[in-house]
């Protein structure tokens, strides 16, 4: 940050946080007396009351146990499961490794700073003007004058705060959240914490898309200031409910959207036609979570002609998929074996418990003999690369398996753009992306669904949130578009293969038990799964 910035940040920030009523600061991490700001990496010192207010959006921030969430119209409170509880059942649980004292929130519910009254509203945007602007410009004549002697930069920041200020006065939330974004991304702290107090007025975890949308990106927007980006993300994990009798969250998310179906029917079908006439099939799965994908190929081997091959299925799983099983691997395993058994068809099941970017060629008990098919589904993503690390484990994953020589390596990834992007255009893509995300949840799953909450809870937001607010290896949540993953293939040596037309007809068939918004879509030999006019998921084979 430059000298005059450095000033600024003293007296310009400081100043409007006393005199507008109803602002609260999120937390900061405090050093020597002073609050820090962290922005990839980046620090910014500026002084603040002790006394300011803390707040939150949702469960996630409140790494200390049950906090308010801000709802619409009345409060809500989660406890530490997820379940919905009601304000005065609200208490405080004790901490843990992901729920540390340092990360906690206080819940305040101020007001909104704009009101329906003319003259207030522009009283209020002169108070804000001369903040901004300095003493000097006291009316907003000046910006007039500005424009008039070809002031293009004077121009075009009012008419970035005309827009601003109608789309607070008309609810137009996503404007409001790219505008509070965009703020952040100057550097405009008063700016974004006057919006984050419009914002959290008007998000709801239990309203429409939008707004259930908007509650976890201002809960990355919080997260970021506050630098907890990281605690949220191992907080919010995917994990089982309470009850037994219940199916995992994630689980209900596969059945309710076509997006994970979509992408192991893709797969599967490659896999299935690359080893028709082999008789002992070796396939390494590197995200193997709940082994889900692996049902209906063990049914489709079982009734192949001339009788099913040995399958041997090595699964590489992480500490994340092991929390949101309830146990480690041998749950997969032993599913997977009865299901085997069940159907007659020689199996075993090999653990391999580590970490992608800790996986060496002696994890994967490679035999010979055996037709080896190599999955990466919803996986690689997670890989630092060349941006994050030296020495980028996405491609030495890619090189490591190309020297296998597999018959067939399977890709499926969310087609969204935001692993090397800045924060601001990151912010923009990921509002466009799961903002279709949460329409397609919309209709198949109805708001006043019991688990609707949990599930995009537990399960999307802590992706949002790290998304938005981590950054360097903190962020784990790279996702690159199909063009980008592409190169990356053919730099490691692999060449396409051709997924079947049979395999695209059976998701379509699959696609007519959803809305008929759902669209499939295949491109130079990749298939697409996307909602309305944007692509979500995409999937393609290599050898």
């Amino acid at each position: 940050m430059q000298a005059s910035e450095q000033h600024r940040s003293s007296s310009m920030y400081y100043q409007p946080l006393q005199q507008i009523e109803a602002y609260c600061l999120p937390q900061y991490r405090t050093l020597n007396q002073q609050l820090f700001y962290h922005d990839g990496g980046h620090g910014t010192h500026f002084s603040t009351p002790s006394s300011s207010e803390l707040y939150c959006t949702l469960e996630s921030s409140s790494v200390a146990g049950s906090f308010t969430l801000y709802n619409s119209p009345s409060t809500l409170s989660f406890s530490p499961n997820g379940s919905p509880i009601s304000q005065h059942e609200s208490q405080s649980y004790p901490s843990d490794q992901y729920h540390s004292p340092e990360n906690t929130y206080g819940s305040p519910l101020s007001g909104s700073c704009i009101t329906d009254d003319l003259s207030s509203f522009k009283h209020k945007l002169r108070e804000l003007e001369s903040v901004m602007l300095g003493p000097d410009s006291d009316n907003l004549d000046c910006y007039d004058s500005a424009i008039s002697n070809g002031n293009n930069f004077a121009s075009l920041e009012m008419d970035s705060w005309r827009q601003t200020m109608v789309a607070i006065s008309s609810k137009n939330l996503k404007h409001i959240l790219i505008a509070c974004a965009k703020a952040i991304a100057d550097n405009d702290l008063l700016m974004a914490q006057w919006l984050m107090d419009e914002l959290r007025q008007m998000v709801s975890v239990s309203g429409d898309p939008i707004q259930r949308l908007g509650a976890y990106m201002l809960e990355g927007l919080v997260a970021r200031l506050a630098a907890s980006g990281s605690s949220i993300y191992k907080a919010l994990r995917c994990k089982e409910p309470e009850s037994s009798e219940l199916l995992s969250y994630m689980h209900i998310l596969y059945e309710v959207c076509p997006y994970f179906k979509f992408g192991y029917m893709s797969a599967n079908g490659a896999i299935a036609e690359a080893m028709k006439d082999e008789e002992r099939v070796h396939i390494i799965d590197f995200q193997i979570g709940q082994g889900s994908q692996w049902i209906t190929l063990i049914q489709a081997f079982a009734a192949r002609p001339g009788g099913p091959p040995h399958i041997r299925i090595t699964g590489i799983d992480d500490s994340q998929s092991a929390y949101a099983r309830g146990g480690g691997l041998h749950i997969v395993g032993r599913r997977l074996s009865k299901l085997a058994e069940h159907f007659k068809v020689p199996f075993e099941f090999h653990a391999a418990a580590i970490s992608g970017c800790d996986v060496q060629l002696h994890n994967l008990g490679v035999r010979p003999g055996e037709a080896l098919a190599v999955n990466f589904a919803f996986m690689l993503h997670h890989m630092p690369d060349e941006s994050v690390s030296t020495q980028n484990h996405r491609d030495r994953l890619l090189r490591l398996v190309r020297s296998l020589s597999p018959k067939v390596v399977t890709l499926v990834e969310q087609e969204s753009n935001t692993n090397t992007a800045a924060f601001f255009p990151r912010f923009l893509e990921t509002l466009d992306y799961y903002t279709a995300m949460f329409e397609s949840i919309d209709v198949t799953l109805p708001r006043d669904h019991k688990e609707r909450i949990n599930v995009e809870q537990h399960c999307l937001a802590r992706d949002l949130v790290n998304i938005i607010a981590c950054e360097g290896v903190e962020r784990v949540e790279r996702h690159e578009v199909l063009g980008k993953w592409r190169s990356r293939f053919a730099m490691a040596g692999f060449t396409p293969y051709p997924l079947s037309s049979l395999v695209n007809g059976t998701i379509k068939k699959l696609l007519e038990n959803y809305s008929n918004r759902y669209r499939l879509e295949e491109r130079d030999g990749a298939l697409y799964l996307g909602w309305m006019n944007r692509d979500l998921v995409a999937s393609c084979a290599w050898k």
